[in-house]
């Protein structure tokens, strides 16, 4: 026995298709549902929906498994088919992790979440507490970054389907890793969307860079607001999923009461007392709002973390001393020290590249509500030619940003490969049918061309070798510099694991000095001091001469008659002498 139900309030007819067999459903009820129970249906049985007098078979909005692509027969699925060995884990607090992104289609060689279950060992070797997938839901084509997915309820086929997804979740618990999903609540792809035949899940009023607007607060909005919510429930409750990153959730327009982030928070907490885990909501906002991360009590929305890309761009840029586009905004030393003391640089300044004033001050919320990184997929894959910081800026500048990253108050977020400074890039690829390919692989030429670069320089995202450039090449990672990255890494997650006071998120209890003209920072972090030498000259930093250099980029760095004599492009962390 299996109930099908469908949310169509657009559509006069419906019926589903079974093994062949269009079966009349009833409906709708007040709120436009459709439902019938089929005796014969069961895990495995192929279905699909028919509206009014199409003859079209649409798959389901919210089918758990499209093992045939997004355009293909959904497919019932059991979530109690699966044996799960993880009774018994609890994901680590938040405030103690390390977070590892991966992208399940390069991790590998064979992409796939199976494959990826033989490096979980790796990752906790390496220190890393919880491993963030970017999207796994379906999307058209074989390959692509995820972020255009429109079977949100299924997972995407050439990864595994939902039971590899749950192989993967139980290894990680089993290697003591929390596991979190990257989820896209904001838009549907531009292929294989078939949602709005049934109901009106997008907006006319609003959009996106991405396409329409999703229904939050308009007519129909309750139903809409309901999918994601259940989506979000499901990962968690049947995936075991231990929390999600939410993506871009800037591009919400929701005027309501609750705000539908404070409405999915509310639903993760319930479900959490249910399941007697730790589930963890993270969003991506370029908002600069505190209000997305501070307390539902104290009139917040509840999340408990948001990526903070000022860190980010301030340590980038004055690593690289790019200033092309949102990097524009950012490039002094003072920037740098303003995020690592008070998290948003734009705060209420005004902003050049947005041309207006943006943001809010954090005030007295945690540094653990913030996560720091200097790559993630966007940082890396929105480049022209998807290069990494090591390339970019050379090695030795790289592992200043890794100590910085590790170093800071802000929760640490690794990109897959960074931690031993990977050659492979990480470029915009996808797999859309000829005349969107077409259009996808134009727009990205045109979109760099504006920035001078010319058209052959820039990768093909249409084409299967961009796919395969992006995988990682793990043979690297054991040789020479690569090597080296991976033992500074490693150094840098033990040395945060074992002193308090680089696990203490407090507000005020980072001090930064720093110098503009001779490109230094001292940055304070209570016993803990890390002192970066980012200009062109080996700098003297005066400090006790009871302390001690526990962890220096070079060799030889040492406190001599209470001074530490810092080459050029050199990092050292100093504690306090006992």
């Amino acid at each position: 026995m299996h109930e099908f139900a469908i949310w169509a309030p657009r559509a006069h007819k419906m019926a589903v298709s079974v093994s062949g067999e269009a079966l009349p459903m009833r409906g709708p009820d007040q709120r436009g549902w459709w439902r019938l129970e089929a005796k014969e249906a069961s895990r495995g049985a192929e279905y699909g929906f028919l509206i009014d007098d199409d003859e079209k078979i649409y798959p389901d909005p919210r089918s758990q498994w499209q093992p045939h692509g997004v355009h293909g027969l959904s497919r019932i699925d059991d979530h109690n088919a699966l044996e799960w060995s993880d009774a018994g884990f609890q994901a680590l607090p938040l405030a103690s992790g390390v977070v590892y992104e991966l992208h399940v289609g390069t991790f590998t060689g064979a992409g796939t979440l199976d494959a990826a279950i033989k490096k979980l060992d790796y990752l906790a070797e390496l220190g890393v507490t919880h491993v963030e997938l970017m999207p796994v839901a379906s999307f058209a084509g074989k390959h692509g970054w995820g972020y255009d997915g429109v079977a949100l309820y299924a997972v995407h086929e050439p990864y595994g389907g939902p039971d590899a997804l749950k192989r993967f979740v139980n290894a990680a618990h089993g290697q003591g890793l929390a596991v979190l999903l990257d989820v896209v609540y904001n838009h549907f792809g531009p292929v294989g969307n078939y949602t709005g035949l049934f109901a009106p899940y997008l907006v006319d009023a609003h959009h996106t860079p991405w396409g329409g607007a999703v229904n939050l607060e308009d007519a129909g909005s309750r139903e809409v607001r309901r999918f994601f919510c259940d989506n979000a429930l499901m990962w968690l409750r049947d995936f075991h999923v231990d929390g999600l990153r939410i993506d871009a959730v800037h591009a919400f327009i929701d005027r309501s009461a609750i705000h539908f982030l404070e409405q999915l928070a509310t639903e993760v907490e319930t479900l959490q007392a249910m399941v007697g885990r730790r589930l963890t909501l993270i969003a991506e906002s370029d908002l600069n709002d505190p209000r997305v991360v501070t307390p539902r009590a104290a009139g917040g929305f509840g999340i408990d973390a948001q990526w903070s890309d000022d860190f980010h761009h301030a340590l980038f840029t004055a690593l690289t001393g790019e200033k092309q586009g949102y990097y524009a905004d950012f490039g002094d030393l003072g920037q740098l020290a303003k995020a690592l003391e008070e998290v948003f640089v734009y705060d209420g300044k005004y902003s050049k590249y947005r041309k207006r004033a943006h943001g809010r001050p954090v005030g007295g919320l945690s540094r653990h509500r913030f996560l720091g990184y200097i790559q993630n997929h966007d940082q890396v894959g929105n480049r022209a030619v998807g290069d990494r910081i090591g390339q970019i800026a050379g090695l030795d500048r790289a592992k200043i940003a890794a100590a910085m990253m590790l170093t800071s108050p802000f929760i640490p977020l690794i990109f897959q490969g960074e931690e031993w400074a990977s050659s492979s890039p990480f470029q915009y690829f996808a797999d859309h049918e000829p005349e969107m390919a077409r259009l996808v692989s134009a727009g990205r030429k045109k979109e760099f061309e504006a920035f001078g670069w010319k058209a052959e320089a820039i990768p093909d995202p249409e084409d299967p070798a961009t796919f395969l450039r992006s995988k990682l090449n793990w043979d690297e990672a054991g040789q020479a510099e690569h090597a080296e990255m991976l033992a500074w890494y490693r150094d840098l997650i033990r040395l945060r694991r074992k002193t308090p006071d680089l696990n203490d998120g407090e507000p005020g209890h980072t001090r930064v000095s720093y110098d503009e003209r001779d490109q230094w920072l001292r940055i304070r972090r209570g016993c803990m001091t890390a002192m970066v030498n980012l200009g062109a000259n080996e700098h003297r930093f005066p400090v006790d001469e009871e302390d001690n250099v526990v962890l220096a980029s070079r060799t030889g760095i040492a406190v001599n008659k209470g001074v530490v004599n810092l080459p050029a492009g050199s990092v050292a962390m100093v504690v306090k002498g006992r």
